[in-house]
């Protein structure tokens, strides 16, 4: 459920030595950000949940949520589509509710926050035309690879120069620059893509404007063109309704206990629970999941290859999903 393109690098006996092909290259595939411990908790208040079915004041909807972590350009998946197949139909949830595990965090700590908590993403490509030639006369042909590393730089500025950074976070990343197979051959394009991480949807309409109207201006400077397209399929900041994050704070904080629920700060990071969370109201918090014995700062953080969890916090994952569904069906803080 939701692994991720990374070949593991930890030492553990149930190391992931799976390799698949991922943007027509092979790499290795491990659970890098923990969502086979979002299926284990849930998996395990399934049964919780089963055995107390007759006591149950309500109905309980189990979201097994694949493909969170992004699909190949083309395909389609995630909460977007199971919403689209019907997974809040008949019933209609009154409210939702979703976990993850983060290594920011020691075992034991819960952390949360009213409001907007998770950015929105939203991914691009810049494909960059130029004109193939021999490495050794660039002067006959366009060098798409130094216009590609201008629009890089050039992009920047956009974050340092053009969005007032007092008002809202933002985040503008390259993450593939793809270009050429021979060292003295000057291509004929060069690649690139990346990702966009508001919480606010004026400054993301900003941004992507600017991103594309920027590429195209530094490739049109050097005799070259650039097209940028950007995904459909983005995804919306995650935001908890502050309502239901009141009303469960106090479940969180007996679950957790003294001193252990903090208040979240905003992550840049995205999650598609915020198409569930559109719907109807939601709560999504954080588990931490670092052993106590290691350092916050040398813990390995979500999607690396030596991300790995203290299983310690699972149950305190299980109690906290548990407590919330059953406080909220019983009527706990209204």
């Amino acid at each position: 459920m939701d692994a991720l393109p990374v070949t593991e690098e930890v030492d553990l006996p149930f190391a992931s030595k799976v390799k698949a092909m991922w943007n027509g290259k092979e790499t290795g595939v491990m659970h890098a950000c923990g969502h086979d411990a979002h299926v284990a908790i849930l998996m395990a208040a399934a049964e919780v949940i089963a055995k107390q079915r007759s006591e149950l004041p309500g109905t309980v909807k189990l979201l097994f949520q694949p493909a969170e972590e992004g699909l190949p350009i083309g395909e389609e998946g995630g909460a977007q589509l199971m919403l689209k197949e019907g997974a809040f139909d008949s019933p209609t949830p009154e409210a939702v509710f979703g976990l993850h595990v983060s290594s920011r965090l020691p075992t034991g700590v819960v952390s949360f926050r009213a409001g907007a908590v998770m950015a929105g993403s939203n991914t691009f490509r810049i494909t960059v035309k130029g004109r193939q030639t021999h490495g050794a006369e660039p002067w006959r042909g366009v060098d798409p690879i130094v216009i590609g590393a201008q629009i890089v730089l050039a992009l920047q500025t956009i974050q340092s120069r053009q969005v007032d950074v007092t008002s809202e976070p933002s985040v503008l990343t390259i993450g593939v620059f793809n270009a050429g197979n021979r060292q003295n051959i000057i291509p004929d394009k060069a690649e690139m893509q990346g990702t966009l991480r508001t919480f606010d949807e004026g400054m993301r309409d900003f941004i992507m404007r600017r991103v594309t109207e920027t590429a195209e201006a530094v490739a049109k400077s050097g005799g070259a063109e650039a097209e940028v397209e950007w995904r459909a399929s983005g995804y919306i900041p995650v935001v908890n309704n502050i309502r239901l994050t009141q009303r469960m704070a106090p479940t969180l904080k007996r679950v957790a206990g003294a001193g252990k629920l903090i208040e979240a700060p905003r992550v840049t990071g995205s999650e598609d629970f915020s198409f569930f969370a559109r719907q109807v109201p939601g709560l999504f918090f954080f588990v931490g999941v670092t052993a106590p014995d290691t350092p916050l700062f040398k813990a390995a953080p979500n999607h690396s290859p030596r991300f790995q969890i203290d299983e310690a916090g699972l149950i305190v994952g299980l109690r906290a999903i548990l407590h919330v569904t059953f406080d909220y069906l019983s009527g706990s803080g209204q």
